[in-house]
């Protein structure tokens, strides 16, 4: 195998590696822990008034403190996407050669979910105890946030030969419809790679599936239990429709495993329907996760469930269906799946900045959940991977934390691929 980066045969314009003392002292100073408790405490779930206006204020004073240039652009009234770009050439710096080397994104979400009831911790005390940040929000994703602008203001510190441009997305809503994203896509923004910091204990993901929520209606028609022949249950329809899929899709799915991501997964999360035992059910909703891989498509499972809605109306005459997006729960771009090639330069430099930092000669992987990683890809076409601090079991958990090193070991990470992926070709 090759020892180092410049080796690989797709290295092209790729600078060497080093983690000299001054990358090291420079992110060090930058001191992600602080930001991260900062972050922290200041809550940015639904529910709280302009959600994650005060998160991008804080972010937004950090980075200016370093010189980096910082705007702010509300997607929903009080709510701000922030984008942060590095100097081109700080005052006390030789100008660095622009407009030569690549561009690189680091994106995250400044909202979170709510606090748990079953939390025994302050969710918004950021106290950091054992070697672990707690709080709502520390693993997912305020931690990988803060490591991300706190690569930024150490890269701002040294003599770097950046050729190419580094920014920071910090973007809202992700935990919901992925508001942000979208209207970051809509602005144009264009970047030769992204890295999206999700919790993968700072391990390489250059893939994961996607997801659509659907919700079936079923409708059918109210009499008396006493002559039911004369109703049609929607109960008992989406009962045959969840057995067909239990019975039929899954196993199907099965067969269409992608070697990374693994298999498609269907599941059904929520029921509701009827009025009173004595009556037969006129209306029943379903509401499906459906998670899909690489070489499925969108109109594909739509199809497939249409047509089992099909066979379901047709062993109940007079029953009527409805197929949709749930509400709520995406906004207007499909939420497909990501997939990076494995050999692609910012997969690889992240691999190799990984093995510099933490010595793990790790390959690329998968990451469980979905991200705003696959609407930058599909839809921006900026090539992906999603790399963050933190273990993905302890986002939305009643006690999140996450391990204090893996915040500077992020950082490190991080600054070192921009140093890497941007520099000189």
């Amino acid at each position: 195998m090759p020892s180092s980066l410049t080796e690989l045969p797709y290295n092209r314009g790729l600078m060497p590696l080093t983690l000299d003392p001054e990358l090291r002292r420079a992110v060090r100073d930058a001191d992600v822990l602080a930001l991260a408790r900062d972050l922290v405490r200041t809550p940015s779930h639904p529910g709280v008034d302009q959600q994650e206006q005060r998160v991008a204020h804080r972010l937004a004073d950090y980075l200016r403190g370093a010189g980096i240039e910082v705007s702010l652009s509300e997607v929903r009234p009080g709510r701000p996407n922030l984008l942060a770009r590095l100097p081109t050439a700080p005052d006390r710096h030789a100008p660095r050669p622009q407009g030569t080397g690549r561009s690189l994104l680091f994106c995250g979400h400044t909202d979170t979910v709510a606090p748990n009831a079953l939390m025994t911790i302050d969710p918004f005390g950021a106290e950091v105890r054992d070697g672990r940040l707690y709080g709502r929000g520390a693993c997912d994703m305020k931690g990988g946030l803060a490591a991300m602008a706190a690569a930024l203001v150490a890269l701002s510190h040294i003599r770097s030969p950046l050729a190419g441009e580094v920014s920071l997305a910090a973007v809202i809503d992700e935990e919901m419809e992925s508001l942000g994203a979208e209207a970051l896509i809509r602005s144009g923004v264009k970047a030769d790679g992204c890295v999206v910091g999700e919790p993968t204990a700072n391990q390489v993901a250059i893939a994961h599936r996607g997801l659509e929520w659907l919700e079936v209606e079923f409708t059918g028609r109210a009499t008396h239990a006493g002559a039911r022949a004369e109703g049609v249950n929607a109960i008992a329809a989406a009962a045959h429709f969840i057995r067909l899929l239990e019975e039929e899709l899954r196993p199907a799915l099965v067969l269409r495993s992608h070697p990374l991501v693994g298999a498609p997964s269907v599941n059904v999360g929520a029921i509701r329907g009827g009025d009173h035992p004595s009556t037969v059910a006129a209306r029943c909703s379903v509401q499906v996760d459906r998670r899909w891989v690489p070489g499925e498509t969108v109109e594909q499972f739509f199809t497939e469930i249409e047509d089992m809605l099909a066979r379901v109306r047709a062993g109940s005459p007079g029953l009527s269906t409805a197929l949709r997006r749930l509400p709520g729960s995406m906004a207007t771009m499909v939420h497909g799946p990501l997939e990076t090639a494995p050999d692609h330069p910012l997969a690889a430099g992240a691999l190799e900045c990984r093995r510099r930092v933490s010595g793990a000669d790790d390959t690329p992987g998968a990451f469980p959940a979905w991200t705003d990683a696959a609407l930058l890809w599909r839809e921006a076409g900026i090539p992906c991977l999603v790399m963050g601090p933190g273990h993905l079991a302890q986002a939305h958990s009643a006690d999140e934390w996450i391990a204090v090193d893996q915040l500077d070991e992020a950082a490190l990470q991080y600054a070192l691929l921009a140093l890497s992926f941007c520099g000189p070709s």
